[in-house]
């Protein structure tokens, strides 16, 4: 005898519910036999397995159902047998159920790959999408595997047929009251699930293979989503705790500095003297500059004459280099000054506030802090990531994220202020206007003041005000690279002007290059971007020619203006005269670490690669290195991702 919550309009819906449950739970069984020999689980683990995995599946279903679940509750009775109805629900399910068989088949792979469930390699290959459908191309059968998804579908889609379930739906008559209560207890529980229900609540055992069992793999893919990281414990290489931390506070040990704290901490103190120069500090952050953009770098393209002639006056750095390919990314790297952890930036990460930034240290010297952002803040969780560090906000302002909930002050750029504007912004003269106006307000105010602003005008689709250069709008990146020296040029002739300037150090730097692909998978000439310190009080034109990371340039500024305070950066003055050079940069999964030109790569699956890198060439040479430099290469991603999962980089 069926049951009652098969004979109503919910058939379907329950249906399939069941469906996915069954099919959840074979696949789970199937990933459990394939690992049996080396889970090493217990009887009792087996059960906690089923159990949580079950709970779950129930939350994945409840996701699919929703929508569904509210158009069965306002659809009316008039239309339950009708042909729309009929149609609707036909297509409806069929996709629902070729969607979860194709998620099927791609855990099965996935688990082939990794042992896991879904996680931010499975949201990076949504990234990299030509390559990724290349190599399933290249690596399965695809028509056959296709074929059998659509034969798997349209099996239970006849199995729906054969049980009488589409009649039993679409005959029914199922009264207002009893929808409201189904439907509401469906929408219901998809939303505990969203808010409440978190992945980690799977992650309770110290067994791996325990953990990832009892997770579903659609479940898992969107906690990856959301949180935009790889676990770097689980899939990276590592060495003991207590000697990773002690091989990177080695490492960050440089004249003046005196660690606060013993074990598993990097905090010290860092004393530059008694001759504290406190200058007010505009930090440009160039999109997509890269070094080979300028002359000063090799080209004969005279695109930067402005940034040309800085250089040659001011305090360069012509060996820097990028932590990664995305504005977030430098954004980490330039105002949190760490590694860069698997996954997206710590920027776009929950848990990212209140943290122990170069903003931070401004603060604690009594300076108002500002970001200014061309676009509107809330792309890239931008907003939310400054604001909750101490920052006020200046942009577009045309949205408001759901879910931003910092206390600082927010200031819109209003359209009588925008003389120019395209999809990803306000031109970059507009947004220097609106810096003048900030660091004029707060002149007046009497306080020092950090600005970090980024600019936007150097990015596809490459567009800016007509009549500026002698380039057309929109005719390509040479036009958009001469359009953002040009206005640095106007940007520094205005602001010459204001009796602040005198005061003020002015910082430009790139966000990362222009692009990242190259002949190999992290190719580091790719990472390499131009640095200018100009208006530096009582410093001559300077050369810095050490090969250093982005992370590195707030430690070398506060030494050159003599601040003592208190640190809890993986950055290193580049001055100092034990400076070893070494940079940190990586991609979403592969994570970077040159010493000199001996050069390790992590990657999933405790993978460790080392080369030689010949910079001439731009060559990486397999090569085999002593076991201290890639305890180095380890301990600093091993500890910076623990320290942020922690608490550690919290002040």
């Amino acid at each position: 005898m069926q049951l009652s919550i098969l004979k109503n309009r919910y058939s379907v819906l329950f249906s399939f519910i069941i469906v996915f449950l069954i099919s959840s739970f074979l696949i789970r069984t199937g990933l459990l036999v394939a690992s049996l020999m080396k889970t090493d689980l217990s009887f009792l683990s087996i059960l906690k397995i089923y159990f949580t995995g079950t709970f779950f599946d129930l939350g994945v279903s409840f996701f699919i159902v929703a929508s569904y679940a509210l158009y069965l509750l306002l659809l009316p009775q008039k239309w339950n047998n009708s042909k729309f109805n009929r149609i609707a629900t036909y297509i409806w399910l069929f996709l629902v159920v070729l969607i979860f068989m194709f998620s099927f088949f791609a855990e099965i792979t996935f688990w082939q790959e990794f042992e896991s469930r879904f996680n931010f390699i499975a949201v990076d290959y949504l990234i990299y999408t030509y390559e990724v459908i290349n190599n399933i191309n290249e690596s399965y059968p695809l028509p056959i595997l296709i074929g059998g998804i659509l034969l798997l579908t349209s099996a239970v889609m006849f199995l729906f047929y054969k049980k009488k379930i589409f009649t039993n739906s679409f005959y029914s008559n199922t009264p207002f009251s009893k929808r409201f209560l189904i439907s509401g207890l469906l929408i219901g529980l998809a939303v505990v699930y969203g808010f409440f229900v978190s992945n980690s609540l799977a992650d309770g055992s110290q067994n791996r293979y325990q953990n990832e069992l009892s997770k579903a793999g659609v479940y898992s893919f969107f906690a990856a989503f959301k949180n935009n990281e790889l676990n770097y414990n689980d899939f990276y290489p590592l060495i003991e705790k207590k000697l990773a931390y002690q091989v990177i506070r080695k490492e960050l040990s440089e004249q003046g500095s005196v660690y606060l704290n013993e074990g598993n901490s990097v905090r010290r103190k860092i004393d530059n003297g008694n001759s504290a120069y406190r200058p007010n500090v505009i930090m440009i952050t160039v999109e997509s500059l890269s070094a080979e953009f300028l002359g000063s770098f090799g080209s004969k393209s005279n695109l930067t004459p402005v940034l040309d002639s800085l250089a040659k006056e001011n305090i360069l750095f012509t060996n820097m280099y990028a932590t990664g390919t995305r504005t977030v990314r430098g954004m980490e790297a330039l105002s949190l000054c760490v590694p860069p952890t698997p996954g997206s930036s710590i920027v776009r990460r929950p848990g990212n506030e209140k943290l122990t930034t170069v903003g931070h240290i401004f603060q604690q010297a009594g300076y108002n802090r500002t970001f200014f952002y061309g676009g509107d803040g809330y792309f890239d969780n931008m907003n939310q990531y400054f604001g909750s560090n101490g920052f006020d906000i200046v942009d577009r302002g045309k949205k408001i994220m759901v879910g931003e909930s910092y206390t600082t002050k927010r200031t819109i750029i209003t359209d009588d202020q925008v003389k120019f504007e395209n999809a990803w912004g306000i031109s970059d003269e507009d947004l220097y206007d609106a810096v003048i106006r900030g660091s004029d307000q707060y002149y007046k105010e009497g306080k020092p003041f950090y600005n970090f602003v980024m600019t936007t005008s150097n990015h596809r689709p490459f567009t800016y005000p007509a009549g500026k250069i002698n380039i057309p709008s929109g005719s390509g990146r040479d036009g958009a690279v001469r359009y953002t020296d040009y206005t640095i040029g106007e940007f520094l002739k205005k602001a010459k002007t204001k009796p602040w300037f005198k005061n003020t150090v002015i910082i430009i730097v790139a966000d990362h290059c222009a692009s990242s692909a190259g002949k190999n998978e992290i190719d580091i000439s790719k990472y390499h971007i131009p640095c200018i310190i100009v208006n530096l009080q009582g410093t001559a034109s300077k050369v810095i020619d050490q090969t250093c990371s982005q992370i590195d340039l707030y430690p070398t500024l506060f030494r050159l203006m003599g601040w003592n305070y208190e640190s809890n950066l993986y950055g290193k003055n580049v001055l100092d005269p034990g400076y070893d050079s070494r940079i940190v940069l990586g991609t979403y999964q592969k994570l970077a670490y040159m010493k000199k030109d001996s050069l390790i790569i992590l990657s999933p699956q405790q993978k460790i690669e080392t080369y030689i890198y010949n910079k001439d060439t731009n060559e990486q040479l397999p090569a085999k290195f002593p076991e201290p430099i890639i305890q180095q290469a380890i301990s600093n991603y091993q500890t910076a991702y623990d320290l942020f999962k922690n608490g550690g980089l919290h002040w």
